[in-house]
């Protein structure tokens, strides 16, 4: 198959495309590098099967290749990132799915776009199913990418219904592993990245917040079974792992897993920061057959080997 990756330099991207390029497939990667990195294409030995586009997808895709499957995933991804410019965030979320979707018709392709848990906000439902509609800060400092997502969900199922185009949608909770990059300021590539370099576990809030993190490795199985399910769906599908941390219980874990002892620092909690966050994957088990495998404490040491690399060198 031909496979298109937007965001393929990101952490996730590169992931997927590694998977399709590992199983035989032709992968083209488009993205800016805004936030994705070229090195994360180094494990690709053979170029034969791959190429990379730099391209903004805020402008609409010129591709000459016959394409199978879109996995539409451009966009910064991280508060870090987001927040630096929420104008272009809203742009990419809005206007690159706009493009993504006229080119989908364009060749006939199916399409498959994540969007995030965010949609939910700062959740009064707990755990999350896909049915609950949210508690969004719709004009907060987070809304460029939680209601940037939600008008890119809304312009798939509308291209959905009124051009038949078939469309999935992911909504992706917390994912780590091999890729992220140790400055994205996520929860645990902060946690590992300050331990590796002997520097204080910067806790915002008093660290009794929840998270559920998934490995990149199971969510990459999901987002495939999404997109080759059978079944047309047509709703959106939480992928994540449902098991539930403290971020206190995080920092436990790591000084568990690596035998360590962790200096905190507390720091005031930042806006609209959610304080719990759990999936109720129901439906991605029963239609997709899907649940995640890897256990915490066994992502933690991949993950850990990968940043220890990343900062060596």
């Amino acid at each position: 198959m031909n496979i298109l990756i937007t965001g393929g330099a990101g952490f996730l991207g590169s992931n997927l495309a590694k998977t399709f390029i590992d199983e035989g497939h032709s992968v083209i990667s488009l993205d800016n590098f805004h936030s994705g990195r070229e090195k994360n294409f180094s494990f690709i030995q053979d170029t034969s099967n791959f190429k990379s586009i730099t391209h903004d997808i805020r402008k609409p895709l010129d591709i000459s290749e016959n394409i199978d499957q879109i996995y539409h995933l451009a966009c910064p991804a991280s508060p870090k990132f987001y927040q630096t410019d929420p104008i272009y965030t809203t742009e990419t979320c809005v206007l690159g799915s706009l493009n993504v979707l006229n080119f989908a018709i364009k060749k006939k392709s199916k399409v498959l776009f994540t969007s995030t848990s965010e949609v939910y906000g700062d959740p009064e439902v707990h755990p999350q199913p896909e049915s609950y509609r949210g508690s969004v800060n719709s004009t907060g400092i987070r809304a460029c990418y939680d209601e940037g997502k939600r008008c890119a969900e809304s312009l798939f199922y509308d291209f959905h219904r009124i051009y038949n185009l078939d469309v999935r949608v992911a909504r992706l909770f917390n994912t780590y592993g091999p890729m992220m990059r140790p400055d994205d300021g996520r929860v645990i590539s902060n946690f590992i990245c300050q331990s590796i370099l002997n520097k204080p576990i910067t806790i915002y809030g008093d660290g009794l917040q929840t998270r559920s993190f998934c490995h990149v490795n199971d969510l990459i199985l999901g987002l495939k079974n999404l997109m080759n399910c059978n079944e047309k769906i047509s709703h959106p599908i939480n992928l994540g792992n449902p098991d539930e941390f403290t971020l206190l219980e995080l920092v436990n874990l790591i000084e568990k897993v690596f035998n360590t002892k962790l200096e905190l620092k507390f720091l005031p909690l930042p806006l609209d920061d959610p304080k719990m966050r759990k999936p109720d994957i129901s439906m991605a088990k029963k239609i997709l057959g899907w649940e995640p495998k890897v256990l915490l404490e066994e992502g933690l040491k991949d993950t850990y080997n990968y940043f220890q690399s990343e900062i060596q060198n």
